[in-house]
């Protein structure tokens, strides 16, 4: 489901997604430079109640952070040449650990991606307002978990 948000409401959307995520859910996150995929990250690691400063993973393809109510693993994907390298870096360790996987570039890993997960795209606005994002939210491979999802973020029209 899409909606156009400005940025505070991104931020809310983050923060009531941080409680609705259990052990072991995995979150593509999707979009272009600057769409607010790292800032929406950092959101959602504090009200996961991650006491560390969130860095960008760029360099290392994943981060963990092991403060919070659940384990956050914050894998940023961008430099991958094949989706079959994520697995290199322990990718299946991570998704079954325990934890929450937050990955930026989603899109790179599409097809190693598990069969249920939480889809969710950023784009910039249409009319090219600054303090807007259409942010498109999905719950991949369960149609009863979407419906739950959609309603505990409030994302319905």
């Amino acid at each position: 489901m899409k909606k156009k948000l400005k940025f505070y409401e991104i931020d809310e959307l983050a923060k009531k997604l941080a409680n609705f995520v259990k052990e072991n859910s995995v979150i593509a996150l999707i979009g272009e430079l600057g769409t607010g995929k790292t800032t929406f990250t950092k959101t959602f690691s504090k009200e996961l109640g991650v006491k560390e400063n969130l860095k960008s993973p760029t360099f290392n393809y994943v981060l963990e952070y092991l403060s919070g109510r659940l384990p956050l693993y914050h894998f940023d994907v961008y430099r991958l040449c094949e989706a079959e390298e994520i697995y290199e870096i322990g990718y299946e360790d991570y998704i079954n650990n325990g934890g929450v996987a937050i990955i930026e570039w989603a899109n790179i890993i599409e097809t190693e991606l598990p069969k249920e997960y939480i889809k969710i795209s950023f784009e910039y606005s249409d009319n090219g307002l600054e303090d807007k994002r259409i942010i498109n939210l999905e719950y991949i491979g369960n149609k009863i978990k979407e419906g739950e999802l959609l309603d505990y973020v409030n994302f319905r029209n």
